[in-house]
């Protein structure tokens, strides 16, 4: 991979699902952001929506779409996102993580999820930058964080790391509610204030520290990859800045850059 001189940010980002394509406003938020980030050599991408232990590497070679969804109009099971795999990637991840004792695993089958491709598809709509998918092997936000300081030489070899999941995400509870949810606002806000504050361990005890947290997180799979994100992203916390905030069909979008 090209070494660049500019350390690559680390990012971690709410995914939507299909539909997020038609939004007035968010596919522009997306694209925007992507176009203020230096061009990444590769693109690693941790989805709440693959969770598989021992860490799991997703296809190298060709790049197939997961459509993990049900329900859908038949258009959005059209869409597609061509971006060429990484191999060099997923050989530094290997060496990177078997090197500090974490075992890998290679699931060469494996595709782009929607928590992947889908804001991929607004963000480099080419499709021109290698992309490689790993898995989430626990949901533990300490291990995850570890992961992701194991993660972090590969920002200076110009590889953006995205953690992509939900800021909030509790289908069951907004099937009866309208709005945003209190509980949705509540949490929004408060992580909002912990990340600004650099609260690493208020941040890792979410489910107890922060107020309606186990509400906005039922299963804990869409905040996952925030810790991934932080541990690339230790050394530059104090550069981190929301990009995206505001809610989506009630759940929080906020999504935020570190360097």
């Amino acid at each position: 991979m090209t070494v660049t001189a500019e350390r690559m940010p680390a990012l971690y980002l709410s995914h939507g699902a299909p539909p997020l394509a038609d939004d007035p406003l968010w596919p522009g938020e997306l694209a925007a952001w992507s176009a203020t980030l230096p061009r990444p050599s590769a693109i690693l991408m941790v989805s709440a929506h693959w969770e598989e232990a021992p860490l799991a590497l997703g296809a190298v070679r060709t790049m197939p779409l997961v459509y993990d969804f049900w329900g859908f109009p038949e258009h959005y099971y059209r869409v597609r996102y061509a971006a060429p795999g990484a191999p060099a990637l997923a050989e530094n991840v290997r060496k990177l993580l078997r090197g500090a004792g974490t075992p890998v695993q290679d699931t060469p089958d494996r595709g782009l999820d929607h928590g992947a491709y889908v804001p991929l598809v607004e963000m480099y709509p080419r499709a021109d930058i290698p992309v490689l998918q790993i898995s989430l092997p626990s949901l533990d936000p300490r291990k995850l964080m570890g992961i992701g300081r194991k993660l972090a030489p590969l920002r200076d070899e110009g590889v953006l790391i995205v953690g992509s999941g939900f800021f909030t995400h509790n289908l069951a509870a907004l099937r009866h509610q309208g709005g945003v949810p209190g509980w949705s606002a509540e949490f929004d806000d408060w992580g909002n204030r912990a990340l600004l504050a650099r609260d690493v361990d208020a941040l890792l005890d979410f489910e107890h520290a922060s107020p309606a947290g186990r509400l906005a997180h039922p299963r804990t799979e869409h905040l996952a990859p925030l810790f991934v994100t932080l541990g690339a992203a230790e050394q530059d916390l104090d550069r981190g800045r929301s990009v995206i905030d505001g809610f989506w069909m009630g759940l929080a979008k906020r999504s935020v850059q570190f360097g």
